[in-house]
């Protein structure tokens, strides 16, 4: 007889903090703290209970030696006036890559330029970085996490890396802020390359290995969406198949899984289509027993008035510039009142590949190869995990994942 699903904790919902006003840029001329207050009170209306913030690297860490405190004490009065709306939050360390721009400093750049994944020096810059950030913003208490930076694989290829140094790079950086912050969750992040892409040189075991629980970024203009189009099953389930690959590729059954980055973007999915893939979305991935939390990109939209950010970038918002909630936001609004987690168990559909030993086959489980089509297929039924050929006959792991049949591969 299996054994019974252990009780899931309760699902976080929150969203990436984007300022309405000025962008990121606000942070050189410190924030209003009654703009921030304005920004918060949007999300909390909404029922989010956290937001991820993106510290600027380059502006905190000018020089190697050199890293300013005034723009620390920023950061750490923004987390505070998210306290006083019981939003707790996540600090992203290494900003790094944003909405299409790379923040780094001059110290890596120019005539200095040396990679920050293998160059010593940059290496040592970094963990003297990383310690004191999370030094600091540990000190608050509504602070539940650091994650090393956004999708820092971003920054390959201008920063040649290998599989080897990029994995030491992150252990080493998770390393000193688990040791600068022990009680919060240290993350790492990395987009969809990892998964897909058979010579990226940040590989799927990072993901799973590396940090407290996995982190996965869901944009559907990757290539999915024009497989089937905006609602099509391919599109409103790529969310959860990317915490299925996680859940899968992990050797511990019960690690959580963080959509840490999941929106809907133009034109792949147009305004009309908005809401109702929203619903759809969530409501396929929230069955995921593996999901730990979504985290909407992004909370306010962005002022058309800055210039060359990609289309897709100004409108990714839940809230207008001007504090209107988008449907979007009604939708998720909805979805945070009404849901409930699943507590049945699942099919899963065998995959022969194994991601965490075999990176050079990630074409194989990326958008529109054959298994992809075939989980896709079989995911229109009813929620359906995925599990390697080597652990498909194991009976305590499948337990451990709510798995009670195994399907053959298509």
């Amino acid at each position: 007889m299996p054994l019974p699903l252990p009780s899931s904790p309760p699902l976080r919902f929150g969203a990436n903090y984007v300022p309405s006003s000025g962008w990121f840029y606000g942070a050189l001329d410190r924030a209003a703290a009654d703009a921030v207050r304005r920004d918060f009170e949007d999300l909390a209306g909404i029922g989010l209970d956290h937001v991820r913030v993106f510290p600027i690297w380059p502006w905190i860490q000018p020089n190697r030696s050199l890293i300013r405190q005034a723009p620390i004490d920023d950061l750490l009065g923004l987390i505070d006036l998210a306290a006083e709306f019981e939003l707790s939050v996540s600090v992203d360390l290494i900003q790094g890559h944003l909405s299409s721009f790379d923040f780094l400093p001059s110290w890596v750049l120019t005539w200095h330029r040396r990679s920050l994944f293998t160059d010593p020096e940059v290496r040592a810059g970094l963990v003297a970085y990383v310690d004191r950030l999370a030094r600091e913003v540990a000190t608050r208490a509504n602070v539940f996490a650091v994650t090393l930076g956004n999708e820092v694989n971003n920054l390959y290829p201008a920063n040649p890396t290998t599989p080897e140094a990029s994995t030491a790079w992150a252990a080493e950086l998770i390393d000193a802020a688990r040791a600068a912050a022990p009680r919060l969750l240290t993350l790492h992040s990395l987009y969809d390359a990892t998964w897909y892409e058979p010579g990226h040189p940040f590989h799927p075991a990072d993901n799973v290995e590396l940090g407290d629980l996995t982190t996965v970024h869901s944009w559907v203009f990757n290539g999915v969406s024009a497989l089937d189009g905006p609602l099509g099953p391919a599109t409103v389930t790529h969310a959860d198949y990317l915490v299925e690959l996680a859940a899968a590729t992990s050797a511990d059954p019960t690690r959580p899984v963080w959509l840490q980055e999941v929106g809907a973007p133009r034109p792949d999915i147009p305004e009309h289509d908005a809401p109702e893939f929203v619903r759809r979305m969530l409501g396929d991935v929230i069955a995921n027993p593996a999901l730990w939390g979504v985290t909407w990109w992004c909370s306010h939209d962005l002022d058309r008035s800055l210039a060359d950010f990609p289309e897709r970038e100004y409108d990714l918002g839940l809230f207008t510039v001007d504090h209107v909630a988008k449907p979007v936001a009604r939708e998720l609004a909805a979805v945070i009142r009404e849901h409930r987690r699943p507590t049945g168990r699942r099919p899963a559909l065998v995959c022969e590949v194994d991601l965490r030993a075999e990176p050079e086959r990630r074409g194989e489980v990326a958008p529109g190869s054959a298994f992809h089509t075939a989980w896709v297929r079989r995911r229109r039924t009813g929620p359906l995990a995925i599990v390697t050929a080597a652990r498909a006959g194991d009976t305590a792991y499948l337990d451990a994942r709510g798995i009670d049949t195994v399907l053959p591969p298509c």
